[in-house]
């Protein structure tokens, strides 16, 4: 029987993926502070995406310990922390129902299949650089954007969808970056100007999509004029990155220099959407 202190190992009860914490606190700040106000039914919101956020973990190591990847004493603490995370997911929404914001759980409706898809590619130890998945999974989180603008607002407004697409593309556009930097770090040498641009063409694409599409809403007046700067930072980003690659850089360095354009991009982003 284990006894009190197994329950609370880390790397059980958290995410160990540091740089996917990102991909849940950018959404739910960028809407709490866009709705301008932290209401009950805001605090009960950050709540459910937290610990929704948060019960992939547990649930991830259930899976590896039930089909052999680790052992078998790592159950009953996984089973510990999502009856913990499930038990606060269903306090959270219970509180939504009551005060009547109920419209919220059909966003989390898309978060079902996606999570189906990892816990499968779990199974058969292939979830491991899955940049599809990864992508489909940040729009699932950036919906934590809009619901929490909306909630802050007190009602629906169109301009949420808008927000959700900038959020997830900056997300997507992010991760893309990632593995291009990963991909640098294994080069035995820097290569010319043409062989560095043709494996950053895509990243920059992306990154380029991002900023003339936030451009163009603002444009419209969809979003506010100025939103665009978030996105320009990242495009500076990969601009960069793109034509001074990694070459030998430690994968720590990689991820926190990411993170950084990450939190830069969620400031501005607040900064000029308000």
């Amino acid at each position: 029987m284990p006894n009190n202190s197994s329950f609370l190992r880390p790397q059980i009860a958290l995410p160990q993926d540091h740089g996917s914490w990102v991909f849940i606190l950018s959404p739910l700040a960028i809407g709490v502070f866009a709705g301008g106000k932290m209401n009950n039914a805001t605090l009960a919101f950050v709540l459910a995406a937290m610990m929704a956020f948060m019960i992939r973990q547990p649930t991830t190591i259930a899976i590896k310990a039930l089909y052999g990847r680790r052992p078998r004493s790592d159950l009953p603490a996984s089973y510990f922390w999502i009856v913990i995370y499930g038990a606060a997911i269903l306090f959270a929404s219970l509180a939504l129902f009551i005060l009547g914001k109920s419209f919220v759980f059909y966003l989390s409706i898309p978060a079902l299949p996606v999570f189906a898809w990892h816990l499968w590619l779990v199974s058969r130890r292939e979830e491991r650089r899955q940049m599809g998945i990864e992508m489909l999974a940040t729009g699932v989180l950036a919906l934590a954007a809009p619901a929490a603008f909306w909630l802050g607002k007190g009602n629906y407004n169109s301009s949420g969808w808008a927000m959700w697409l900038l959020v997830w593309f900056q997300s997507a556009a992010s991760i893309l970056y990632a593995y291009l930097r990963l991909e640098q770090r294994q080069w035995k040498n820097i290569p010319t100007l043409e062989e560095r641009l043709k494996p950053g063409f895509r990243a920059l694409i992306y990154t380029v999509f991002n900023l003339i599409l936030s451009i163009i809403l603002g444009t419209l007046s969809i979003v506010p004029t100025w939103v665009f700067l978030a996105h320009l930072v990242q495009t500076a980003e990969t601009l960069w990155g793109t034509f001074n690659p990694a070459v030998g850089a430690k994968p720590v360095a990689i991820g926190m220099r990411q993170l950084i354009v990450s939190i830069l991009f969620t400031i501005i982003f607040i900064i000029t959407w308000r």
